[in-house]
């Protein structure tokens, strides 16, 4: 479980480090209305959650395929 602790505390580092310079180049963009930063940055959110749903998704099968190989290598 502490594995996955880990990753969930990097991934929210991560995401309110991307916060800031979203913040900044959408206000330098558009001006600061905070509703549409607010509705961009959940977007942003949602692209960015699928994505990392991809991933995980990847490496966890990619994780057991490897895990079964090294089960054929190991003696019995």
């Amino acid at each position: 479980m502490g594995k996955n602790q880990d990753i969930v505390k990097v991934l929210l580092l991560i995401l309110v480090g991307m916060f800031i310079p979203f913040l900044g180049s959408i206000t330098l963009s558009y001006g600061f209305v905070p509703r549409t930063i607010v509705v961009t940055f959940l977007y942003f959110l949602v692209i960015f959650g699928l994505e990392l749903g991809v991933v995980y998704l990847y490496f966890s099968f990619s994780g057991k395929r490897a895990n079964k190989k090294i089960e054929q290598y190991k003696p019995k």
